[in-house]
């Protein structure tokens, strides 16, 4: 039997290298054409997710410097538009309400272009800004056509200016003064009290009787004795400053206060001291009132108060004739030689009869410095640019704090300082030399005749500072409550609070039954 011989299959071969061929050329293209199209793409913002929220990094515009060149679209864009703006507000002072409009649209579609400019992170190109550039100079040129030119412009933007200005001046003097009247107003507590002091005062002969023996001792112009002088109309803050200087003294009884005050809390106090033991110091209290000399044909102060136009300049906010009698002393005290002034916001934490027998070298003024700051030094209160000032002061000369000052009453009158001081209000009468306060004219009066005082002496800042360190207030004889954050008001500064506090007598009868009606 013959065997069959296979059939040779030539041509299968050849076809599966032709295919493998094809798909490998195909499979080349299709990677040269992926690549090509990958590199043909525009780059696209970067997404970077950092705390859970997507941020686009621009690569290809820098959006400060495209709107600071000066030749690029949106800056142009940018500066017609600010051009556009003033002459909305011309427009509307005018009346012209429909090219106020008109300009309104077309800057609101400036400003959709460029946002659409900065969100694609391209430059704005020729093309999309021209229409609106031009469009926009069409409408200036019509604002322009309609008698708003450029003088016009800038008269009118100037009194803008000023009047912004204007009203940030008075917007500030006026947050001073609701700062201030804050920080003086009683509370209603303290005012309760105030009513219960005067009903004894009206009610109680005996309480006259004793204030009568007060007015006639002779310890009053002892000057073997010490002597304080606290002008206020607040009764709790001048009890809490005498309380505390008598506590801190090993002779309680050497001490003389001299309190002046207003006519409507006169009673008050007169009954609060003289039913009240300070350890035997002598209390003594006066109205303002009684003060005959203290006229408008002898200080220039008390004239300022017959003058509506001027008492304002004056009189501002926490001024008042209380706050000027720091520079009557002599007068007041006409016997005494040596004193001590205190504010009412200061509390007394050491013995200060040692001031007494201080050496102020001749000088009348024994304060504490507070030009460690630049901001204390003379030119920060005065307008030196008026030759008065300058050819007379120096500039840079240190400032000095009231609060706690030592007055040598006999060098005080050999020098008239309080001529001085009313020589400077006269100066001062249009408030060109300084604005408002009772440190600048002090500053002037006293000038060169102030003696310093060791720094451990007087600490200010607890009615505005938070920050002072303890080890600081448990070092220094008297710390001062300046500022418009009080002890006495609920929001005085809470770690400094106990300070005060703890001289003041809350189991009074009319602190307790006032605090819980």
């Amino acid at each position: 039997m013959m065997r069959r011989r296979p059939v040779r299959r030539r041509f299968s071969v050849w076809i599966w290298v032709v295919l493998g061929l094809f798909c490998i050329v195909g499979f080349t293209l299709l990677v040269v054409k992926q690549n090509q199209e990958y590199h043909d793409q525009p780059e696209h913002p970067i997404l970077d997710r950092n705390g859970g929220s997507l941020q686009f990094t621009h690569r290809n515009l820098n959006l400060t410097k495209e709107t600071t060149n000066a030749n690029s679209y949106a800056r142009q864009l940018l500066d017609q538009m600010t051009l556009a703006k003033s002459y909305i507000i011309i427009a509307k002072e005018h009346n012209n309400h429909h090219l106020a409009w008109e300009l309104t649209s077309k800057i609101r579609s400036c400003q959709f272009l460029l946002s659409k400019a900065a969100m694609r992170a391209d430059p704005m190109t020729q093309t999309e800004a021209e229409p609106f550039i031009k469009s926009l100079s069409t409408l200036i040129f019509k604002a322009q056509d309609a008698h708003y030119d450029i003088a016009t412009t800038i008269m009118t933007m100037k009194s803008h200016i000023q009047a912004l200005e204007e009203r940030a001046t008075a917007a500030t003097v006026q947050s001073t003064v609701f700062g201030q009247l804050a920080a003086e107003a009683v509370p209603k507590n303290l005012h309760c009290v105030t009513v219960k002091l005067l009903t004894d005062w009206l009610m109680v002969k005996k309480l006259h009787k004793v204030t009568n023996e007060i007015k006639n001792s002779p310890r009053l112009s002892d000057n073997n004795l010490y002597h304080f002088c606290l002008f206020s109309d607040n009764l709790l803050a001048v009890s809490a400053v005498i309380n505390s200087t008598v506590s801190n003294t090993a002779h309680p009884k050497q001490l003389v206060f001299h309190v002046v005050t207003n006519e409507p809390n006169y009673g008050a106090m007169q009954a609060w001291f003289v039913s009240n033991d300070f350890k035997g110091s002598t209390i003594e209290v006066q109205k303002v009132k009684d003060f005959t000399w203290l006229n408008a044909s002898y200080s220039p102060v008390v004239k300022k108060l017959t003058e509506p136009d001027l008492q304002e300049l004056y009189f501002e906010g926490s001024q008042s004739l209380l706050d000027h009698l720091r520079f009557y002393i002599p007068e007041i005290y006409p016997h005494l030689e040596k004193i001590v002034f205190l504010d009412d916001d200061v509390i007394l934490q050491k013995d200060l009869t040692p001031l007494f027998s201080l050496d102020l070298h001749g000088n009348v003024n024994g304060a504490v410095e507070t030009c460690l700051e630049g901001f204390h030094r003379f030119y920060k209160y005065f307008n030196f640019s008026n030759p008065v000032l300058s050819s007379k002061f120096d500039s840079q000369a240190c400032g000095w704090a009231f609060g706690l000052n030592v007055f040598d009453l006999v060098a005080w009158r050999n020098a008239n300082v309080t001529a001085a001081y009313h020589y400077w209000q006269e100066q001062n009468s249009d408030g060109s030399l300084w604005k408002l306060g009772i440190l600048p004219p002090g500053l002037l009066a006293f000038y060169g005749r102030t003696e310093p005082l060791d720094r451990r002496w007087h600490l200010l800042g607890l009615g505005y500072d938070v920050n002072i360190d303890n080890r600081l207030i448990e070092s220094v004889a008297v710390v001062h409550f300046n500022g418009n954050l009080k002890p006495w008001l609920k929001f005085g500064i809470g770690r400094y609070k106990p300070l005060w506090e703890r001289y003041v007598n809350q189991t009074h009868p009319y602190l307790l039954d006032c605090a819980t009606n």
